[in-house]
């Protein structure tokens, strides 16, 4: 699996919300066998819970939540015969089972080996954090109801990637273990081609930049990402390139191009280097960053927010090459309505203002 968009590692960590009210609640059970020789925590459970990597293991013992007979215990203790091992979250559980939903798809293409899909803003792409129906994988688990070789709750198939559920844009899924394989290698060493078209707050300098440092989780806000310096230890290595496209003054369209695919990497960036997404809640973009004080600016502003509520991000191109044809497949898709017809109101704007 590829590592940078963290696919198929939701089971320890990541499935439901925090409750903060201190209760752990149980996950996984499992009574280890009389014959078992002693061996380290974090190997025996990858190799018991085969869709959870041993790093993401490793912090779940971190945080506290693998459980030896009552206790919680770190990843190098070694579990031996009869010992009680449990899984203890912070979250009630919730069965993530994916179930078919008939939910309408934008299907740019189809063939036996994958699909690309082009995502409305505001669909989650897969279930988790308080969405357990109406995804993504919920509309293609639909769509593909009747392939009888497509299993969605089979990590070897499905999504090759996501994107976050106010970004619209273009996927890719694949029907085969075998796509899944061949595409899963492309993301990871960066042969895809892919390009997003944003709307940032503020104007810039240069028509195009560089911008590298380490994302990871905010300590102070699990929802949101962090840039940390690129020689710290903490997080994970991110670069996005970025290009003007147009300038509207108090705003820019930029196109971005990952060279990583960290969650929320756009987004966190951009922000980072003072620009952050307009209309992006989250990282800042919903206030007044750039611009007059006036009360018809004021104005101006909340309706362009109202226009487009949510960060103005689209995967707009996506480029691989077919894992059974070998042949190169371009995408392109259109913005959606919401961002087109706030961008022609900003060039109205600039026009009648400059």
């Amino acid at each position: 699996m590829v590592e940078d968009f963290e696919l198929e590692e939701e089971s320890l960590l990541d499935i439901g919300e925090s409750t903060d009210d201190g209760q752990l609640y149980e996950h996984f059970r499992i009574e280890v066998d009389k014959g078992q020789v002693p061996v380290r925590i974090d190997k025996f459970l990858s190799e018991h819970q085969p869709h959870s990597s041993r790093n993401r293991i490793q912090k779940a013992a971190d945080a506290g939540f693998i459980h030896v007979n009552g206790n919680p215990v770190k990843s190098n203790y070694k579990v031996r015969a009869g010992d009680v091992v449990t899984l203890m979250l912070d979250r009630p559980h919730y069965d993530t089972t994916i179930e078919p939903e008939d939910i309408p798809l934008e299907v740019v293409y189809e063939d036996d080996d994958l699909m690309v899909i082009n995502k409305p803003a505001g669909m989650v792409v897969h279930p988790g954090c308080g969405n357990f129906s109406g995804t993504l994988v919920n509309a293609i688990a639909w769509h593909l109801k009747d392939l009888e070789s497509y299993d969605p709750n089979d990590p070897e198939v499905g999504l090759v990637h996501r994107i976050d559920k106010d970004t619209s844009g273009l996927l890719v899924v694949a029907k085969t273990p075998d796509a899944k394989t061949s595409l899963g290698k492309q993301f990871f060493n960066k042969t895809t081609h892919r390009s997003y078209n944003a709307l940032v707050w503020g104007n810039f300098v240069e028509d195009e930049g560089r911008i590298e440092g380490n994302i990871g989780r905010d300590p102070k806000d699990r929802l949101r990402m962090e840039v940390f310096p690129p020689d710290s230890e903490i997080g994970k290595p991110a670069v996005t390139h970025y290009k003007v496209l147009e300038r509207y003054g108090y705003v820019t369209l930029v196109e971005c191009i990952l060279e990583t695919g960290r969650t929320h990497q756009i987004r966190a960036h951009m922000k980072h280097i003072g620009h952050p997404l307009f209309g992006d809640e989250r990282y800042g973009g919903c206030e007044i960053r750039r611009g007059e004080r006036t009360a018809s600016y004021k104005a101006y502003i909340q309706n362009c927010f109202k226009l487009c509520p949510r960060q103005v991000l689209h995967a707009k191109t996506l480029g691989f090459i077919h894992p059974t044809t070998g042949q190169q497949l371009d995408f392109t898709s259109e913005w959606p309505e919401d961002m087109a017809t706030l961008i022609d109101k900003w060039r109205k704007y600039i026009k009648f203002t400059v």
